[in-house]
């Protein structure tokens, strides 16, 4: 009983040990935000530089490896957002050696994990060209891609709990200089391979690698020496084999929650393909403005993440409701600003990206549909750096399986009676149900949490 009372007296010195402002909403946010839009900026070089090589076989491998890679990988963001729930419960507890433990054990798993994807290259490959089938010379380019870039696998998801742990620590602007790091040594290199020296997509695969290798070093120095200066860890702390298993539940619900995802995203091109070759690509254009929206929103979704998981930890019932309604506010503030930058220069934007007038036309007739996704979506990403960081992830992956459930039935009512509108209309409804069913079942796990 003793121990008891003092456990609580320890959970309430530390809720009362930090506040959520406005300025830990951003503090964490805005850095975050400006690391996350680094990924896309990769993309948009990597193909500018196999399109300077004039070969639409090169630049068609190029995509179609990135997308095998990109679907392998999506099994694998549990190391990032798994890590910084798990890491900020433990600094809301005041517990320095289970921060310590829980890194760790997201770097054990990250080794074994990379090393297996990485002997697994050339199947991956050959996977890869059989679900593709392209034709020979793209399907040639995807496979060199591939064999070179999951090399990088053991780093890359060693980066992931770098990223997790310094997240879950609440340091977004360490976050945004490790993404910096990795990200500009990645763009220069591959102008330098690719694109100087003639490498080609063996160049942009190899700058991958040696981006995510220099990140991994840098990462780990940094956090070792902090370690190092702090108490020592017993290796079978890290070694506790429930905590692993309560790592690895919450990793496997949000694998399942990712690919939901990804099966949403595939049904809503596949559907849209239906539709003929014009409307497809119209819609490939738009979405990219979802996307885009979508990192922006990821940084507050990270805010919510840390500010959620470590006043869990804390045991502290206001600065988590206090944390819920300003990354909300802040959420919803900058949905609704791109949501009115994309109805007044959407127009625009999408005669930058494409040259074919009827695309533009098409795209035209759907954008206010795409300009208000970023709003229909604020909840859904919102909610979901809550329960990651609150490491609910058990309602997390429910909630998502039964909007994909909506998202099926809205699509097979509405796409065949209002067409490409119908298709989009789905598509609010998918984020919209994901959004407030979350935000149902949280009224229930605040009264029994705290």
């Amino acid at each position: 009983m003793g121990k008891r009372v003092l456990d609580q007296v320890s959970a309430a010195a530390n809720g009362r040990s930090f506040v959520v402002t406005n300025r830990s909403v951003l503090a964490i946010a805005v850095p975050m935000t400006l690391a996350y839009l680094t990924t896309p900026l990769l993309g948009v070089v990597d193909t500018a530089v196999v399109g300077q090589l004039g070969d639409a076989a090169l630049l068609g491998g190029l995509a179609a490896g990135a997308l095998v890679f990109d679907v392998v990988f999506t099994s694998f963001n549990f190391l990032r957002s798994g890590t910084t729930g798990l890491v900020a419960q433990a600094l809301g507890r005041g517990d320095e050696l289970e921060e310590q433990a829980v890194f760790w054990r997201a770097v054990l798993i990250a080794v074994v994990a990379g090393i297996v994807l990485a002997a697994l290259a050339p199947l991956v490959a050959i996977a890869g060209q059989w679900f593709m089938s392209a034709e020979a010379r793209v399907s040639e380019a995807m496979a060199v891609y591939i064999r070179i870039r999951l090399l990088a696998a053991p780093f890359s998801l060693i980066n992931y709990a770098i990223l997790g742990y310094v997240l879950g620590r609440g340091e977004g602007g360490l976050g945004l200089m490790l993404q910096l790091v990795l990200n500009g040594i990645n763009i220069a290199l591959c102008v330098l391979l690719g694109l100087e020296l003639g490498w080609g997509v063996a160049g942009v695969a190899w700058a991958t690698v040696t981006g995510e290798f220099v990140a991994m070093l840098l990462g780990l120095a940094i956090i070792g020496r902090r370690f190092w200066a702090a108490p020592r860890l017993p290796r079978h702390r890290i070694l506790d084999l429930s905590a692993f298993l309560r790592m690895m539940s919450l990793n496997g619900d949000i694998m399942i929650r990712s690919f939901s995802l990804l099966a949403a995203f595939a049904l809503f091109t596949r559907q849209g393909a239906q539709f003929g070759t014009v409307t497809l690509a119209a819609n490939a254009v738009l979405m990219n403005f979802f996307l885009i929206a979508g990192y922006f929103l990821d940084g507050f979704a990270t805010a919510a993440e840390q500010l959620a998981g470590r006043a869990v930890g804390a045991r502290a019932a206001m600065q988590f409701r206090q944390a819920v309604r300003l990354t909300l506010f802040w959420g919803f503030g900058l949905a609704a600003t791109a949501t009115l930058v994309l109805l007044l220069g959407g127009t625009d934007l999408v005669a930058l990206i494409t040259t074919s007038e009827d695309v533009r036309a098409v795209a035209g007739n759907y954008l206010a549909w795409a300009a208000f996704t970023a709003l229909s979506g604020v909840l859904a990403f919102q909610m979901d750096g809550v329960f990651i960081g609150a490491t609910w992830s058990r309602d997390m992956r429910n909630m998502m399986l039964l909007s994909f459930l909506v998202f099926s039935a809205a699509l097979l009512i509405l796409a065949p009676a209002l067409g490409n509108h119908g298709l989009w209309a789905a598509l609010h409804v998918f984020l919209l149900v994901r959004g407030f069913s979350l935000l149902a079942i949280l009224r229930v796990r605040v009264r029994t949490a705290f």
